[in-house]
């Protein structure tokens, strides 16, 4: 069941999606919990016909999970983060566009339109216009989009809850043990239970390719190697959105690398990812696979000229190879061998390959939200407090005092406001038995997963107030009849004759704002892919 913010933005983007009734069905999921299908009909007060349609659309469009239970049956629960990726949806296509072309854009399109579709009706669908040479062209781009994995098979294993997967397998590898079971065989069976869910996964995502027919004419087998591969069409596809997340996260390492050093680093650093792209398949992967420099510099263009960015000591342009080098220690932090210049790497460099850090720069990249969120509240000296807290430990008011070289009659009040917001955490160390609050040490620390909690519901507080701001902007009276009018067919044709000036100028002010708004909800899904999306890759944070 999800939070009170959570549930209020799953619910804002189901009724914008798939309008108000379904957004009813989901409420009652949101704030009750998983139910079978005739507690739904029940809580929501909707007929029984409204309530199953409306199910099949959201278990279509895979922000259902539905699991057999024991006591009540089929059970339905909401798939929470499924919902929110929504608010990625236009960033994919955009994305599919700018890496495989404009075809592949409809075909990501067409299938987030749908939740899910066969290959014949994909094609079918976007070759109505032009059915001669249509087809060829989307199918081309269809296999390389499954091919990529930017398409993964819906298979009746995603539609059951992780959670539920994970409990049931643990509970049978529970059962094979005799007796009561100790430390070390609960935790070889929950690695078993995860071993056996990765397995299925890589097992589901193969049934999407099958094998064509070999040919028997006698020609060379050699060149029809590379089209043995064709994508099943019985196989329903859905959007892979963690291979479009990956492209995300590599984009922000990428902007990270710039801001810090400059925009010849951020290149090499893209070049770096680049390289290991195509195996890049988890956003969990801790780090890439090795991979050369001489790969990194066939990333390169000819137009990226890398010693512009350093200050060389002679005139003499020295080689590409050698700028790579260049940079690579620079970003692996070569020239501070210990664990501060370690913290503060993207890379790391072993002989002659080179890994970027995932782990490292998303522990970098979170901990700058959470920063930005201090000075935002408390102002440069709520950082200073907070730094202060994650390089030392815990530490008592006095401490933070005198090494911040702060007044005291400041930080207290500063030290309870951020208590407040969650940002610091105050641990009770008690003198003597009795616990009494005169003999104990208080200490304040950071408590990082309860500080990245707290921003990222406020985050998703602010996702719904831009939802909200932008409705409520477009169904001011003024807005809402000047867009009706324009909706009309023969308007739509000539706006600048059959539009009156005021009727225009309100148009260009509406969208704006919503120009505005939707930069702005793009810089908070941003905060939120890295607390939310990246929160693996900071599980060992202390």
């Amino acid at each position: 069941m999800a939070d009170e913010d959570t549930a209020r933005l799953c619910e804002q983007i189901i009724r914008s999606h798939f309008g108000p009734l379904t957004a009813k069905v989901a409420s009652v999921l949101l704030c009750r919990g998983r139910m079978p299908l005739p507690n739904i009909i029940r809580f929501s007060g909707l007929k029984p016909r409204t309530v199953r349609a409306a199910v099949l659309v959201l278990v279509q469009h895979n922000v259902l999970w539905h699991a057999q239970s024991e006591e009540e049956g089929e059970v339905l629960e909401i798939n929470t983060d499924e919902c929110l990726t929504r608010l990625r949806f236009g960033r994919f296509v955009w994305q599919a566009e700018q890496l495989l072309g404009k075809a592949a854009a409809e075909i990501v399109q067409l299938i987030l339109d749908h939740g899910k579709l066969r290959p014949p009706d994909i094609i079918s669908h976007l070759s109505i216009y032009d059915p001669v040479k249509a087809p060829a062209k989307y199918s081309q781009a269809l296999h390389k989009l499954v091919d990529g994995h930017y398409l993964r098979p819906s298979t009746a294993l995603s539609h059951l809850s992780p959670r539920d997967k994970r409990i049931r397998y643990v509970a049978e590898e529970k059962a094979k043990v005799s007796g009561f079971p100790t430390a070390k065989e609960l935790k070889q069976a929950k690695e078993t239970a995860e071993a056996r869910i990765r397995r299925e996964e890589e097992e589901a995502e193969q049934i999407g390719m099958k094998r064509k027919a070999k040919d028997q004419s006698g020609r060379s087998s050699k060149r029809k190697a590379v089209e043995e591969d064709e994508v099943d069409d019985a196989v329903y596809f859905r959007v892979n959105s963690e291979k479009f997340n990956i492209y995300i996260r590599n984009k922000l390492i990428e902007s990270a690398a710039t801001e810090r050093f400059n925009e010849c680093a951020g290149i090499v650093m893209r070049a770096t990812l680049q390289a290991t792209e195509a195996k890049q398949r988890r956003l969990t992967d801790i780090r890439t696979d090795p991979t050369s420099i001489a790969n990194i510099a066939m990333q390169l263009t000819d137009d990226d000229d890398l010693s512009t960015g350093l200050v060389l000591p002679s005139s003499k342009k020295p080689n590409t190879i050698t700028l790579l080098k260049d940079y690579l220690g620079i970003l692996a932090s070569a020239d501070n061998p210990t664990p501060a210049g370690r913290a503060a790497s993207f890379v790391s460099v072993s002989g002659s390959k080179v890994q970027v850090e995932f782990e490292i720069v998303g522990r970098r990249l979170r901990r700058r939200i959470l920063e930005a969120a201090a000075r935002e509240r408390h102002g440069d000296d709520g950082v200073r407090v907070v730094r202060l807290l994650l390089d030392t430990g815990k530490m008592d008011e006095k401490q933070i005092s005198k090494i911040g070289m702060m007044a005291n009659k400041d930080v207290r009040p500063l030290l309870a406001a951020m208590s407040a917001n969650s940002i610091i955490s105050l641990q009770e160390v008690p003198k003597s038995a009795d616990r009494n609050p005169t003999r104990m040490f208080y200490l304040w620390y950071v408590d990082l997963q309860k500080a990245y909690a707290t921003i990222l519901d406020n985050l998703y507080k602010t996702l719904y107030n831009i939802s909200m701001r932008r409705q409520a902007e477009e169904e001011e009276p003024l807005v809402k009849a000047v867009l009706e009018k324009r909706q009309r067919s023969d308007v739509s044709q000539d706006e600048e004759r059959l539009l009156t000036r005021n009727e225009r100028e309100t148009i260009a002010q509406w969208e704006k704002k919503r120009e505005k708004l939707a930069v702005l909800e793009m810089r908070v899904e941003e905060a939120v892919f890295v607390l939310r999306d990246l929160a693996p890759l900071g599980s060992n944070e202390e």
